[in-house]
């Protein structure tokens, strides 16, 4: 075994030779939009992401479905899983089973098995001082999900998180792996800051990054400083906060899209300096927007840190 528990890791992987390594990985979730389809599509392209994370290259998935059949019907959960495999066809995984429960609420994910080069992976704790912060996707999906709740989001606003969440992160995977990335993770449930911090600890790093640097989605701050904050949010920042520092000129609505949970982010890559511009040229060369350099490794530090300025 090459990761594990260990280290948070995205996904576990298991040396099989020199140069071949399995990589496996399972997640699944609640619906957080009403429309059936689309949550089939983000639960997909998050569960792939742990893969991609990992430098990857996911070959066959398995669905992973709780569902009340009687309460919901069969035409609800055929939504869902066809939009599920909308997104293991543009990804190129091929879907080879799974396994249903039937459960008082709906849940869907899958379970992911791809390939690795043992000496390509991309880890948590690959950072090293002097690494730049590259993230390859807006933040604010929980505080835009939370906003549709409330009858409070634009169109443009709810458009924009699905788009975000039913992307894939394959290309920019693949442009890190290119250029010999050793740290990278994505970005969900912890929020920015939270993956930061494990990835901060992990690398016994003292990381910095920018506020005003990282993209969010449209609406998302609007409705932050509503004060339309979902709980987890509030949970990440009470867990993190031992190893985070927030300057007090960051504002707070700011702040708190710092926290808040994602539903299938974007990857978070650490790569040297000198190869920044390079990585960020070549995403956006396909198609990977936004990208974004918002924050550097300042120095090692045994037990990890965040500092948002």
């Amino acid at each position: 075994m090459i990761t594990g528990i260990e280290g948070s890791e995205d996904a576990g992987v298991y040396k099989l030779s020199p140069d071949l390594a399995l990589v496996q990985t399972i997640d699944f979730f609640t619906p957080i939009v009403d429309d059936p389809r689309v949550f089939g599509r983000a639960a997909a392209a998050n569960s792939l992401s742990d893969a991609y994370a990992m430098g990857g290259r996911p070959l066959t998935a398995m669905n992973v479905v709780c569902f009340p059949i009687r309460k919901l019907g069969l035409d609800m959960l055929r939504a869902i899983l066809e939009g599920g495999l909308e997104i293991l066809r543009e990804a190129g995984v091929a879907l080879i089973g799974g396994h249903s429960v039937e459960d008082d609420e709906p849940k869907y994910g899958l379970s992911v098995t791809g390939l690795v080069h043992p000496d390509k992976i991309m880890t948590n704790s690959g950072l090293r001082p002097g690494d730049k912060l590259i993230l390859t996707k807006a933040i604010g999906t929980g505080i835009i999900a939370t906003a549709v709740k409330g009858g409070l989001a634009s169109a443009e606003s709810a458009e924009a998180m699905v788009t975000s969440m039913c992307t894939l992160n394959k290309q920019a995977s693949e442009v890190a792996v290119s250029l010999g990335a050793r740290a990278c993770t994505d970005v969900t449930g912890f929020g920015l800051a939270g993956h930061l911090v494990e990835m901060a600890r992990a690398s016994k790093c003292r990381v910095r990054i920018l506020a005003d640097a990282v993209p969010d989605l449209q609406g998302a701050l609007e409705a932050a400083s509503m004060g339309l904050i979902p709980g987890g949010a509030h949970g990440n920042r009470k867990y993190f906060s031992a190893w985070t520092k927030v300057d007090p000129g960051v504002a707070l609505e700011r702040g708190d899209l710092m926290f808040d949970p994602q539903t299938s982010g974007g990857l978070l890559i650490g790569i040297r300096a000198d190869q920044a511009n390079q990585l960020i040229q070549q995403l956006k060369a396909q198609g990977v927007q936004p990208v974004a350099l918002i924050g550097e490794v300042i120095d090692h530090e045994s037990e990890g840190s965040l500092e948002i300025i």
